[in-house]
């Protein structure tokens, strides 16, 4: 037998295992051969052959199938040692949960049941057994066991695998894992976005990032579809609750500003630098909710005071994650713009492009030289794409602007110290090619023109 059921029967022979007789008034008790009236044999296709001498009374009020096979109307029944016989066929793995079974009819208070089925696999195993031989006593208790019980991964596939052949009579069982009412996807929905996009007390930091990681998850479409679809009221409740964040973040954009040196209230750039996270983390919201515009237009407008804080800050180890985190947001920001996500005029292109190329390519050899030289040092975690993706994100604005400007762009970057980063290269061959062709490829521009002008 296995370790569990062992020490399942074990604690059902030591618990008070006598079963009081309406009519004789006399103890019964399994495997008590001068009481026993039926021999049960339960055998397996192995050749197990195991037998239990138990009471024809106890067998029928507990079991459906005990109570048709020892009734007059079944048409016959062995006879061994003087004794009906029952024969109860199982697979080897089921055997061990039989013999509990028939141990169990025995116990003579309900709530004993309660202790006696350590572990949720072993309670499984009964429950399937009672469940063939029509055991409703059992069948309740394990059901109320299994439905109150903690489950592991591993236990609860193989829960989902076996409950629903069980029938109806087991489905509480099930009660935790059924699909939820739109109402209620809505509710706890509104109720994290709103909590992961306020600014709680550092000691909740961890609590906010764990709502943003499942508000990501929900609408997330991977094996599974998204938990919820994007509606008017989700979008416009996410739209509100990253307009609060960022106005929180404008206020001490502003409190910062004012200050003549960033270096006697570290408290404040530790809320900028928490402010950035949740902007970057609030960026991949939006982008799957496709309502980015705003964010997009809000970063644009305040660029330059962002930059600016940035530089007057007193130089630190700390100001380098808040750098990577300046480029993070910034990164999002720029691509949103650079693949056409969000539509800006020429203008605004390119305001961007002379703010956060310049921050960026200074920004970048500081961020990768650092490292952690004590226990105070905070540990960078750079996203090891994130350079790649901004540098192509520059590539494809630049490229979207008026050939003009991109000259401009380009003569600054073949001057730069920086020019390893970004390396525009990409941008300077396809300006070179159209450059050269543009005579011969807008040539009929300038003949339609004529022609126009002859009428």
């Amino acid at each position: 037998m296995g370790e569990g059921s062992t020490t399942i029967l074990s604690l059902v022979l030591n618990a008070s295992m006598e079963y009081l007789s309406s009519e004789t008034s006399t103890p019964s008790q399994i495997g008590d051969r001068s009481t026993s009236d039926v021999v049960v044999r339960i055998r397996t296709e192995d050749g197990r052959d195991d037998r239990l001498y138990c009471h024809s009374q106890i067998l029928m009020e507990k079991s459906k199938y005990f109570a048709d096979r020892l009734s007059e109307n079944w048409p016959t029944c062995q006879i061994l040692d003087s004794r009906n016989c029952v024969d109860v066929y199982c697979q080897e793995s089921e055997f061990d949960h039989h013999v509990s079974v028939l141990r169990l009819f025995y116990i003579i208070v309900d709530g004993l049941f309660d202790d006696l089925w350590h572990g949720v696999k072993n309670a499984i195993g009964i429950l399937q057994v009672a469940v063939k031989l029509g055991c409703p006593q059992i069948i309740t208790a394990c059901v109320n066991y299994l439905e109150a019980v903690p489950w592991e991964e591993s236990e609860e596939e193989e829960i989902l695998k076996i409950i629903p052949r069980l029938g109806s009579q087991v489905e509480p069982i099930l009660a935790r894992l059924l699909p939820v009412n739109h109402s209620s996807i809505m509710a706890i929905f509104l109720s994290t976005i709103r909590f992961a996009t306020s600014s709680p007390l550092p000691i909740m930091n961890d609590l906010k990032s764990s709502a943003q990681e499942q508000l990501e998850y929900m609408l997330t479409e991977d094996d599974d579809a998204p938990l919820l679809t994007a509606d008017d009221e989700i979008k416009s409740e996410v739209k509100e609750c990253v307009k609060r964040l960022y106005g929180r973040f404008k206020n001490l954009l502003e409190a910062l500003l004012s200050e003549v040196e960033l270096s006697s209230d570290g408290g404040k750039m530790q809320s900028f630098q928490s402010f950035l996270s949740d902007l970057s983390w609030a960026c991949q919201i939006l982008t799957k909710l496709e309502i980015m515009r705003e964010l997009v237009c809000n970063w644009m407008d305040a660029s330059d005071k962002i930059v600016k804080v940035v530089k007057q800050a007193r130089p630190t180890t700390e100001l380098i994650e808040t750098k990577l985190r300046v480029v993070e947001v910034a990164a999002k920001i720029l691509e949103a713009i650079g693949y056409g996500t969000v539509i800006l005029p020429t203008a605004k292109r390119l305001h961007m492009v002379k703010v956060w190329l310049p921050f960026v390519r200074v920004a970048k050899p500081l961020i990768d030289s650092a490292t952690t030289t004590g226990d105070d040092a905070p540990t960078l975690k750079m996203d090891s794409e994130l350079w790649q993706s901004l540098e192509s994100t520059f590539v494809s604005i630049i490229l979207a602007l008026p050939s003009v400007e991109q000259a401009e762009i380009l003569t600054e970057w073949l001057e730069n110290e920086h020019i390893q980063y970004p390396d525009l290269t990409e941008a300077f061959e396809v300006w070179c090619y159209r450059s050269k062709v543009s005579k011969r490829r807008l040539s009929f521009i300038s003949v339609n023109h004529d022609k126009i002008d002859a009428h």
